[in-house]
């Protein structure tokens, strides 16, 4: 028999799985900015905003489930996650909104030396890798799917200090070495929300607080 709780846990996963896809457009969108040319701030803005208004919205549907339903542990393991998740989504947009503003302010990676865009589009497609991950498996709860993005994490972490070891050693013009840093960094940390929301996905599954990086 359903709760009447269940019915407001399932608008958190819906509101959380529209935030993925979103989230990821974002990421997305600034990185064909800044790599292929082009102005997208102010669209990369405009999903950033939202991004935080919906984590608002998530953040205010769990506290009201709370104080309405008096939730048992496990719906709480499940509100105070999906709270996590929200807000770890919403760092997508910011950095992607960060990553649109080093084009808007430095002219991007376009005309930077091959070498360099090459290894900002192999970090990532990794990293949006890792966030398709996180949010497939936030979408069918799949604990399998979230171990294993914890390889995926360790790839990213060797392509970031591997870039910053050849770019040190390159001789690379001051704009594109700045701007690519700032980039892979933004890549790295993106990375990183991933892993933290497949945590929270095992924990809502099974209530073991794991470490995947």
């Amino acid at each position: 028999m359903s709760r009447i709780i269940d019915s407001g846990l399932e608008e958190l996963s819906a509101t959380l799985y529209r935030m993925g896809e979103l989230a990821h457009r974002a990421v997305l969108t600034a990185l064909l900015e800044c790599l292929e040319g082009g102005e997208a701030y102010r669209e990369v803005r405009g999903m950033a905003d939202t991004l935080i208004a919906m984590t608002d919205h998530v953040e205010d549907k769990a506290f009201e489930l709370i104080a309405r339903f008096q939730p048992v542990a496990s719906d709480l393991r499940t509100i105070k996650s999906y709270m996590k998740i929200a807000y770890d989504f919403a760092r997508f947009g910011r950095y992607a909104l960060d990553i649109s503003f080093i084009n808007k302010r430095l002219g991007g990676l376009k005309n930077c030396e091959e070498w360099i865009n090459s290894h900002i589009k192999d970090i990532s497609e990794k990293a949006l890798e890792m966030v398709r991950i996180s949010i497939e498996s936030l979408k069918r709860h799949d604990t399998q799917l979230a171990e294993k993005i914890s390889g995926r994490e360790k790839e990213v972490d060797k392509t970031y200090f591997e870039f910053l070891d050849k770019l040190i050693k390159s001789g690379a013009t001051t704009k594109c070495a700045v701007s690519s840093v700032l980039i892979v960094r933004y890549l790295e940390r993106i990375a990183d929300h991933a892993t933290y929301i497949c945590e929270s996905i095992i924990y809502i599954a099974t209530g073991q607080k794991v470490v995947l990086r």
